[in-house]
């Protein structure tokens, strides 16, 4: 069998692992869901060797989107770390077997605590699930392993459990974009779900703007001195009416137009783009390279027709939402 056969054999075989769980969710997925979004408490996570790095990503989905929860590792737990589990918490335990002892050793002290139990687990008469509330089987026909003894499907039908559970509770709870955001500030995710237009403008003095009569060589100073590229035309009550870019004047130029007299009204582009400030940075930058412009003017809000600020390309570049 070629490399690329084994490979496809792998996913196919993984694939068909978590179709057939898939179809056998019943009602004790959702009795698991509801026991967590019941609880007073936070989810504990519990697994050992590839069970347990499938439980870290687990707890870190959870934590990430509204599920208070963290990882127990069973062997620090009869050490100790059964301290950090407190009544009406939830423990999720995983084991393929059911029968891993470092699992099965903590179970009493769990219930003693007074948390519940799910186990995720590939054996509905294990020790595991019997002892659980919840029993969630994420039992695979076969290992992708041709050997039959690494963990690949089974991880993989436990990971996909896991998952199942974090957005089902995720959905349940109304998690928002902007709740996602809290728990991400940083890195590009964070910055394209928290950073406003309204804190990347230029506002004030800052804002490119001439009024409707004035000529384009006084224009053409607003332009260079703003350093923006732009600069919006305005009439006699602040509205804006039109814009002006350098590239629009450095067109006209080399088409030998004598525009340097001219009046802003008679050059600039009417009707320009506009944005309000509350909008999300990137959708600003979504507008700006589908139209393949590099600035926005920015409004209080829809019924606004001066001007608050502007926003342009590189500022958005330079947060780092990109």
């Amino acid at each position: 069998m070629t490399v690329i056969a084994e490979a496809r054999r792998v996913i196919r075989v993984e694939a068909e692992a978590l179709s057939v769980m898939a179809d056998r969710i019943d009602g004790s997925f959702e009795n698991a869901v509801d026991l967590i979004l019941a609880s007073s408490g936070r989810v504990i996570v519990s697994g050992m060797g590839k069970s347990g790095l499938v439980g870290q990503k687990i707890a870190s989905t959870m934590a990430s989107t509204g599920t208070p929860a963290f990882f127990l590792h069973p062997a620090e737990g009869i050490h100790g770390d059964l301290g950090m589990i407190m009544t009406g918490d939830v423990v999720i335990a995983i084991s393929n077997s059911g029968e891993t002892e470092e699992i099965l050793r903590i179970l009493p002290s769990v219930k003693r605590l007074g948390a519940h139990l799910i186990a995720m687990t590939g054996s509905q008469t294990s020790n595991l699930a019997r002892s659980s509330d919840v029993f969630l089987d994420v039992s695979v026909k076969e290992e992708a392993c041709p050997l039959g003894l690494a963990p690949t499907a089974s991880t993989t039908a436990a990971l996909a459990m896991g998952d199942a559970l974090a957005v089902a509770l995720l959905v349940k709870r109304g998690f928002r974009a902007e709740d996602f955001a809290i728990f991400h500030p940083g890195g590009s995710l964070g910055k394209k779900l928290l950073l406003r237009v309204e804190d990347l403008m230029h506002s004030g003095d800052g804002i490119p703007l001439v009024r409707e009569d004035t000529l384009m060589k006084d224009a053409l100073f607003v332009i260079t001195s703003k350093g923006l590229g732009v600069t919006g035309v305005c009439d006699s009550s602040g509205a804006l009416r039109g814009v002006i870019t350098d590239g629009d004047l450095r067109r006209s130029l080399e088409k030998g137009y004598d525009i340097l007299n001219q009046s802003a009204s008679e050059i600039m582009k009417r009707g320009p783009l506009r944005i309000k400030r509350g909008e999300l940075a990137a959708a600003a930058l979504q507008i700006m390279e589908h139209r393949a412009i590099t600035s926005l003017f920015v409004f209080d809000d829809d019924s606004s027709t001066a001007p608050c600020g502007i926003v342009h390309l590189h500022d958005i570049l330079k947060s780092g939402i990109a």
